[in-house]
């Protein structure tokens, strides 16, 4: 093992990646090389050495910046689960890896879908260490999670699930929270598992949540092959900030779809379904929203409806009504507080019509704005301050 100074400016030219943003860089002092076996939440710094999928890099800020090769970039080793783009597990070694997702999260690809290129290929230079050359790992900064009294918590959990990536699910967590803020509420908005990135977060910030948390608050760069017990303990700990925090009510997102091992295992959880008072489920097509509202009434959930894509074709629309005794509903009309009544049991706020989303409108390209500090920024949309540079290195 080899460990060497790691200098203020080098760390300050390196770009950032969103994933890190909990560990504070006055901890990063050192990189550690040498025969390692990298895990999950290491912080590695890396050279660029071939673009592919991913060109860009989400910085702490959201803002996403170009990468070009030889370019050093700090990111987290985390394995990756995503349908639509990537399957990857973190390496055995520092050895030649691949960027598998823009928020920064370092692994090797072994499968990917047919219409990805490539990933962008990385060497990792070393570990990021403390003084002492001990490699920093982000399960290290997460926030306090309570969960000794999650079964006294005040705040009234909305979970949202699906049928797959792209399904639809950030839209529509994002929509509830918007309905929940019409009407006058404070609310939280939680992506509970997934891959480290900020964009959906944003999203929800967007959208009017006072206090935006993710899984990377909880200790985890991603959540695929974490420990189960661990996902759940992150998940009722998030839970349990956003009830110290005073919020009324907390909307959830649990990342891909009821196929997925961590999800279903997850749902299973007698802990979390215990806290939750609805599901709003979001369905690709007909078909997959009668049979993800027919596994969450055999797993007991309150349904309060389907949403998601499905809703952006009326003909799909009509067949999942067809099946289901559940309201489907799109998510603009989640916005504009479809579902406000049944969720807190008054009627729905009366919204201006020059303040809701027109239908076809998405926010999926959605970009920070550029004028807010980094720390203004931050603290804002997740409620709380984490460390991170004293500059936005852009």
């Amino acid at each position: 093992m080899k460990t060497i100074a790691l200098t203020r400016s080098r760390l300050m030219k390196a770009k950032r990646a969103f994933s890190t943003r909990r560990v504070p860089a006055k901890d990063m002092r050192t990189l550690v090389s040498g025969n390692l076996k990298p895990v999950t939440g290491n912080l590695v710094l890396a050279t660029v050495q071939e673009l592919g999928k991913h060109r860009k890099i989400e910085k702490l800020n959201g803002r996403r910046a170009m990468m070009l090769p030889g370019d050093e970039i700090l990111v987290c080793f985390g394995n990756r689960y995503a349908p639509d783009q990537f399957e990857a597990l973190i390496s055995d070694d520092l050895g030649l890896c691949d960027l598998v997702a823009g928020g920064g999260i370092a692994s090797r690809e072994i499968n990917r879908h047919d219409r990805m290129l490539p990933p962008t290929k990385i060497m990792p230079l070393g570990l990021i260490g403390d003084a002492d050359g001990r490699p920093l790992n982000i399960k290290n900064y997460r926030i306090p999670l309570d969960t000794a009294n999650t079964m006294n918590i005040s705040t009234k959990v909305i979970l949202v699930t699906g049928t797959a990536m792209n399904s639809g699910k950030t839209f529509t967590a994002a929509s509830l929270i918007r309905g929940l803020k019409e009407a006058g509420h404070r609310v939280a908005g939680i992506k509970a598992t997934g891959t480290g990135s900020g964009g959906d977060l944003w999203k929800m910030k967007d959208m009017g949540a006072d206090v935006i948390m993710d899984f990377t608050d909880a200790g985890f760069a991603s959540t695929y092959k974490i420990p189960d017990e661990e996902i759940e303990n992150g998940v009722l700990g998030l839970i349990a900030q956003a009830d110290k925090r005073k919020c009324d009510f907390t909307v959830v997102e649990i990342a891909d779809g009821l196929q997925h091992r961590e999800t279903a295992t997850l749902l299973r959880s007698e802990k979390l379904r215990s806290l939750v008072s609805g599901v709003v489920f979001a369905a690709y097509d007909s078909l997959g929203a009668r049979a993800g509202y027919e596994e969450l009434l055999r797993l007991k959930y309150p349904i309060l409806a389907v949403s998601g894509q499905v809703t952006r074709s009326p003909l799909a629309m009509r067949e999942a009504a067809m099946t289901n005794d559940c309201p489907i509903v799109t998510p603009f009309e989640i916005q504009a507080g479809a579902l406000t009544r049944a969720i807190t049991g008054v009627p729905e706020a009366q919204l201006d019509p020059s303040e809701t989303l027109p239908i076809g409108q998405s926010v999926v390209d959605f970009e920070p704005r550029q004028e807010e500090s980094i720390h203004t920024r931050q603290e804002e949309a997740f409620g709380f301050n984490f460390p991170v540079f004293a500059e936005d290195n852009s």
